[in-house]
């Protein structure tokens, strides 16, 4: 695959995911697209919408939120490399608001195209599926976060989820971020008060465990940071990029998106 390839974070989320070769991605390269450019807080899909193709997240940040609620639920972060609709090839109607936090980059790709990706390749159906699956686990780890984590511990959680998330596709080098959410966001993730929120960010930082000036996050102290969250990413189902290039090779048991 070519450097700078437009879709290269989804590469690497693939590759993190399953056993996907060289030959595999560069089917990537056929992916019919249109970019669209999101500013802040704009909603991409709406509650009830009928979707016939995904969203694939190439820059920014994208935010699953209640559309019931008054205040603007955040339910799941997206980061780039991730397709946050990836469920509608199997149910179109939109459940829930998909709204940009901060500015954002999408391609808009036609189900059609992953149907014959899954079709040409057992290895990328596989991965997909994976992908799915992984955002499956990381909804179940937020009920988690919400009914049986303090203020403190949810903040610490989701900053460790979102920084690994990121490395996982070369983003978040150093511990440095662009912060996906204001306060008031933070807030929504974690079902707290923007106050709450507040004071929560000042603890965190008068512990010495990170920086936030403007735009940027900065995790000053990591191992601490994983400790008081008591963060394990396994839930997460990636290969850890510290550990080499997942050998590559034929997916066995694949399942087919069709």
């Amino acid at each position: 695959m070519q450097t700078g390839f437009t879709f290269s974070k989804l590469a690497d989320h693939l590759v993190s995911l399953g056993d996907v070769t060289v030959a595999d991605l560069d089917l990537l390269a056929e992916m019919p697209s249109t970019i669209a450019h999101f500013s802040s807080h704009q909603a991409i899909l709406r509650h009830g919408d009928d979707n016939h193709q995904c969203c694939l997240l190439l820059q920014g940040y994208l935010s699953w939120q209640d559309a019931e609620g008054m205040d603007g639920q955040i339910t799941s972060i997206s980061v780039p490399g991730d397709i946050p609709d990836l469920q509608t090839l199997y149910r179109p109607r939109i459940n829930g608001n998909l709204i940009a936090l901060g500015p954002a980059v999408v391609a808009v790709v036609p189900h059609r195209f992953f149907r014959e990706l899954s079709a040409r390749s057992s290895a990328m159906s596989r991965a997909l599926l994976l992908m799915l699956l992984g955002d499956h686990a990381i909804q179940r780890n937020w009920t988690i976060n919400l009914g049986s984590r303090d203020a403190l511990t949810r903040v610490a959680h989701l900053l460790c989820e979102i920084t690994t998330r990121l490395q996982n596709v070369g983003l978040a080098k150093d511990f440095r971020l662009a912060s996906p959410f204001t306060q008031s966001d933070l807030a929504a993730a974690c079902s707290i008060s923007p106050v709450h929120a507040n004071r929560t960010i000042h603890e965190l930082r008068r512990s010495n465990l990170l920086q936030w000036h403007g735009k940027t996050l900065t995790i000053s102290d990591w191992p601490g940071l994983v400790k008081l969250a008591r963060f394990d990413p396994a839930y997460l189902g990636i290969w850890p990029r510290d550990q080499g290039v997942r050998p590559l090779g034929p997916a066995k048991g694949a399942v087919a998106l069709a």
